[in-house]
């Protein structure tokens, strides 16, 4: 008897360890993993898309232990017969289909499709049958490309100039709304009334000599509208300079700035010059680029500027697009574009602002000194190089005849002068525009008079 219930005890031993052996085994093994598949549809966030009827739909599946079946099924609007697109047995991780859902047959009206897709693991988890994600995703069917026109635009633009417009664009689904500029993507600002916009635009002069813009509305379901701005595009031939650097130059100026803004490695002069001149001017001009592309998305209802004049009898010394090309001891060297207009008038000049606007930068800034830039809204910039004495400081909302700061030598000047620049959105373009009160009229303040007159007798 005793020898019998030992061996009930040992037998209740060995099972315990058994069952505990293979609660363990299913509990940790990868085998009985209890992690579902993953489901996503390209372009789709939730249980809704929207779909053109051109477009493939584009399935992903995933799982960590791998995939066993996938099934895909639609109904037709409120029918709810379910027809199936592919039931396949995979043995993959991951799974990849282009869901072509069938073509309206002839004078059928669809507004709708719903698809479930339904995806099971090689799990033995669940009894041995696998995790399983479902999902049903409502598919809206539009194909109807955004509405796209133009109310009213500058005549014309110049190589390295700037221009505007206004326009329409309508669609219930609309997600994106841009200009694109040779490649160059400019945001839109709502005008005066719903589904109106504005823009300034810009031709970077580095682009070339080809020019050419286009509206750019695309809505939920990919459809995409491209319409061209009408405008009379002019080259312009901008100077070339060749100039000739010394020895006393480069161990000056350059020099400073070069052990200022690296790691001082660099022994040999054309090296330095160009680390400053290209690399450095670089580097700076990308911090200007980032700020200056910021346009507000608030309503503009009108946009009024005064023409600049930063420096009251200031004399040009130094062009805007000058493509400057530098040698030493006979060789190129380095080459750059002068991008802004340089003034000079006395040392240490008052520089005065022409129009209301907010700093956004206001610190040292490698090649150009001392650099303030204030926004002006709609994607209008103005910089200060070269600055001495400040009285702003970063964030401070300023009005017009605000004197800003004074004219220097700091950064890459050799002599005391102003570096004044405009950019929109993140573009140089030449302050001679700007400058001029018939060229504002032209092209932006009678723009927006033209188009406010359209829109309001609409």
């Amino acid at each position: 008897m005793m020898r019998r219930n030992r061996k009930t005890k040992i037998t209740l031993f060995f099972s315990i360890i058994l069952i505990v052996f293979i609660a363990a085994f299913v509990a940790f093994s990868s085998t009985f993993e209890r992690v579902a598949p993953t489901i996503s549809i390209e372009n789709n966030n939730n249980d809704t898309m929207y779909w053109n009827g051109r477009d493939k739909i584009i399935l992903k599946a995933e799982d960590n232990l791998g995939l066993k079946n996938i099934k895909i099924e639609y109904s037709k609007d409120n029918n709810e017969t379910k027809n199936i697109l592919i039931n396949k047995t995979i043995n993959a991780k991951d799974f990849t289909a282009e869901i072509d859902l069938p073509k309206p047959k002839f004078n059928e009206k669809l507004d709708r499709y719903t698809l479930y897709i339904k995806a099971n693991d090689k799990s033995l988890w669940n009894w041995f049958g696998g995790n399983t994600s479902e999902q049903t995703i409502n598919v809206i069917v539009d194909n109807k490309k955004p509405q796209v026109s133009v109310i009213a635009n500058s005549y014309n633009i110049t190589q390295g100039g700037a221009a505007s417009v206004v326009f329409y664009a309508q669609d219930d689904n609309l997600t994106d709304l841009y200009i694109e500029v040779n490649n160059r993507i400019f945001q839109v600002a709502p005008f005066v009334k719903d589904d109106y916009y504005i823009a300034l635009i810009a031709w970077d002069l580095r682009d070339g000599n080809d020019f050419e813009a286009r509206i750019v509305a695309k809505d939920k379901a990919n459809n995409i509208i491209k319409e061209r701005i009408p405008y009379y595009y002019s080259n312009k031939k901008y100077r070339v300079s060749n100039i000739e650097v010394g020895d006393n130059f480069i161990d000056g100026k350059i020099k400073d700035l070069y052990e200022a803004n690296s790691d001082n490695s660099l022994n040999d002069r054309a090296l330095i010059f160009d680390f400053v001149n290209a690399k450095l001017r670089s580097e700076n001009e990308k911090i200007i680029h980032k700020i200056t592309k910021v346009v507000s998305n608030e309503l503009v209802n009108d946009f009024k500027l005064n023409a600049f004049l930063p420096l009251k009898n200031g004399m040009k010394v130094a062009d805007f697009g000058d493509h400057r090309f530098y040698k030493y001891n006979g060789n190129q060297i380095s080459e750059s574009y002068h991008m802004g207009l340089d003034l000079a008038s006395t040392k240490m000049a008052p520089i005065t602002l022409s129009n209301d606007g907010k700093i956004v930068f206001a610190q040292d800034n490698g090649i150009y000194g001392l650099n303030l830039i204030i926004d002006h809204g709609l994607g209008l910039y103005t910089l200060y190089g070269h600055c001495t004495k400040k009285n702003v400081e970063l964030g401070d909302i300023v009005n017009a005849k605000t004197t800003i700061a004074n004219t220097g030598t700091s950064g890459l000047a050799l002599g005391d002068h102003l570096h004044f620049g405009v950019l929109v959105q993140g573009v140089e373009v030449r302050p001679e525009e700007w400058m001029d009160s018939k060229w504002l009229n032209d092209n932006v303040f009678g723009i927006i008079k033209k188009a406010k007159e359209i829109i309001n007798k609409k």
